[in-house]
């Protein structure tokens, strides 16, 4: 008898479904805890805290679909960051093209990672250490120290709700926009996430290019051997993990209205950027995952750290709880590859 469609979705996303469920579940019970309960102000504080991780982690994910890692990310991240504090401020004009610059120059690093290891023949975790350090340097000499400046008003309505985004550009009608109203508390933050991930992750998946980084993952011999292109794959992955570190980096500038060549910010973000490519169900064996997936293990994260704060949790004890769940989900993920003779079998 045939399975329906749902249940081999399911079976096929057993990682993501659990992240999705564990989130859920996390996220609900914060809510009843907090003083404030459900409410758009604490929506949007937490979307805040999120933004810049989840696109980090949607950066790490290409790279580890392929069996690799970039060490990278959190630096380029922080580069990104750095641009836009000098660019993303001014008139509108000046302000979009700053926005693109900084965008196009995190894509421009994750092209040289491509062309670095592709060319170079060099293991990804080499390469992107170097790189990493490279584009520390380059943030540094454009940020010497933490400051900068961004768009007042581009900083206001993109950290905050629909409504003040609406109302920060004339488009509220003094609060009587009747088609404002159903999604008017919604954080801001979180819409654009979504955004660049349905529009820019989901095209790419779905294009042949995509379809091939899983294939590496899961045998690059066999992708090879069926003509598959392997080195178009691996630059337009490394491309695509740039420009998501560029869009964390960007967001980033516009929320502190600044930029900070911090080399240990940097190094926060790529741990935390694999620990939530692992909680979201990527293997880091290659070959399963998504950036989706990635995006609620970032939201995992981040639900974690607010915990935290609610339950006046000793910061000594922070690290050794994180460590354990964090323990905990990379065994439960590795328990399901380890029993597969081959990764392919998980797409079965």
């Amino acid at each position: 008898m045939r399975q329906p469609a749902w249940q081999r979705w399911l079976l096929q996303n057993v990682g993501f479904a659990s992240a999705l469920l564990l989130l859920t579940v996390l996220y609900l019970a914060y809510n009843m805890l907090h003083p404030r309960g459900f409410s758009s102000a604490v929506a949007i504080q937490n979307a805040n805290e999120t933004a810049a991780i989840a696109f980090v982690a949607m950066a790490q994910t290409v790279p580890v679909l392929m069996g690799g890692l970039d060490l990278s990310v959190g630096a380029v991240m922080t580069l990104t960051n750095c641009i836009a504090s000098e660019l993303v401020n001014g008139s509108p004009g000046q302000i979009v093209l700053g926005m693109l610059l900084t965008l196009m120059s995190g894509t421009a690093f994750g092209l040289l990672n491509g062309v670095v290891v592709v060319y170079g023949r060099i293991q990804p975790i080499i390469a992107t250490l170097a790189t990493g350090a490279i584009a520390i340097g380059l943030a540094l000499w454009i940020r010497p120290k933490p400051g900068g400046h961004v768009d007042g008003d581009l900083s206001w309505a993109l950290t905050n709700s629909v409504w003040d985004f609406a109302d920060t550009y004339g488009l509220a009608d003094g609060g009587n926009a009747w088609w404002l109203r159903p999604f008017a508390d919604i954080p801001v933050p979180l819409i654009i996430v979504v955004l660049v991930a349905a529009l820019v992750w989901v095209p790419f998946r779905r294009s042949v290019t995509g379809r091939t980084v899983y294939a590496i993952g899961s045998a690059e011999g066999a992708a090879f051997m069926s003509g598959l292109p392997i080195e178009r794959a691996k630059i337009a992955a490394f491309t695509l993990g740039g420009f998501f570190a560029a869009c964390g980096g960007l967001y980033l500038a516009i929320q502190t209205s600044s930029g900070n060549a911090d080399l240990q910010q940097a190094g926060a973000y790529t741990l935390n950027s694999i620990a939530a490519v692992v909680l979201g169900g990527t293997s880091l064996l290659g070959g399963v995952g998504s950036a989706i997936g990635s995006l609620v293990g970032a939201m995992i994260l981040r639900v974690m750290t607010f915990y935290f704060r609610i339950l006046d949790i000793d910061p000594l004890l922070q690290p050794l709880i994180e460590g354990i769940v964090l323990l905990i989900a990379v065994s439960f993920g590795a328990i399901r590859t380890l029993r597969v003779k081959n990764k392919l079998d998980l797409f079965r």
